[in-house]
């Protein structure tokens, strides 16, 4: 019989687990092989506006495989709510039979997300990095920026968002632990800041190739549907370096699919996540190369994260 567990007991259960280091490990693993991820399933509603994504897969030779429901609808904070919402759904791969429902409603998806780019510092940003711009004023960029501190010490922020009430909410929330500056456009951002991470649901481009200093590194969050666009193309074609978290799902969504698309890259500048992780080659290697990494998000970052929550339930 499976168990539920609820938000409050797997925010409990984390304190006590090393998801970096699982997901990571998940990352490498997906890009030798030796995992099995269909393509996601996506619902796309109008009005009001919001997604369903449908992540799912194993990891061969494990004891589980997963289901997520995850979905965003971005008018729920007009009535008080958070804009993701989902489950994850645990099952047994030797019996078929349920293990766990984590009923996370959508927080593990933003923690796993917010890790993943905080791996994306670790191997692509900058050494010394200058100061921090984060684009958007969601749940997102507050856990970027607080996952981030893992990987540097730099306190200096630059936030851009297109309502200046959500900006001013977000520098209120975040000004007992950093130095928070409003810029007035992304450009802004762009100009003071080496590392940048971008986490709204925009359909066109808020960050300008021209713009885009030697040294930047950007890592891209929100694009994670055919219509959704946060970099200019062009940012992609004076990159260094070009990292997507999952090759084959650049091909129908993201930075990098909008890239291609429009002519600005090869698909062969592209390399996947998990082997850069596994490759110091891949990695940037001096303080001048541009980078960017798309993360479109993986079901093997929800394997890797539900896992490690059921096996620490069990363990208590």
């Amino acid at each position: 019989m499976s168990v539920i567990i609820n938000l409050s007991e797997i925010k409990s259960i984390l304190k006590n687990i090393d998801l970096m280091t699982a997901i990571e490990k998940g990352f490498v693993e997906y890009s030798n092989g030796n995992t099995v991820i269909p393509p996601i399933g996506e619902l796309l509603f109008d009005k009001p506006e919001g997604e369903v994504h449908i992540k799912y897969g194993y990891l061969k030779e494990d004891d589980f495989f997963l289901i997520k429901i995850a979905s965003g609808f971005y008018e729920n904070t007009k009535i008080g709510i958070p804009s993701s919402q989902g489950m994850m759904l645990l099952f047994s791969q030797k019996t078929g039979q349920s293990e766990a429902i984590l009923l996370d409603e959508g927080y593990l998806t933003n923690i796993r997300t917010a890790i993943a780019g905080a791996l994306a510092a670790k191997y692509f940003a900058p050494k010394k990095i200058v100061a921090i711009g984060i684009i958007g004023t969601g749940i997102q960029a507050k856990l970027q920026l607080e996952y981030l501190q893992q990987y540097t010490s730099c306190k200096t922020v630059w936030i851009w968002g297109r309502n200046i009430k959500n900006v001013e909410k977000l520098k209120s929330e975040l000004s007992d632990k950093f130095v928070i500056h409003i810029a007035k456009t992304p450009n802004e951002i762009s100009q003071h800041c080496n590392i940048i991470v971008t986490t709204t649901a925009s359909k066109e481009s808020l960050l300008l190739s021209e713009d885009i200093l030697p040294g930047t590194h950007i890592t891209a969050v929100g694009s994670d549907t055919s219509e959704k666009q946060e970099l200019q193309s062009e940012i992609l074609g004076k990159a260094d370096i070009v990292i997507a978290d999952s090759i084959s799902q650049s091909k129908s969504r993201g930075e990098v699919y909008r890239a291609i698309q429009q002519g600005a890259i090869l698909p062969e500048k592209v390399v996947e996540l998990g082997n850069a992780i596994k490759n110091e080659g891949l990695q940037r290697s001096n303080e001048q190369q541009i980078s960017v990494v798309d993360l479109t998000g993986v079901a093997i970052q929800d394997i890797m994260i539900a896992k490690s929550i059921y096996t620490n339930y069990k363990k208590q």
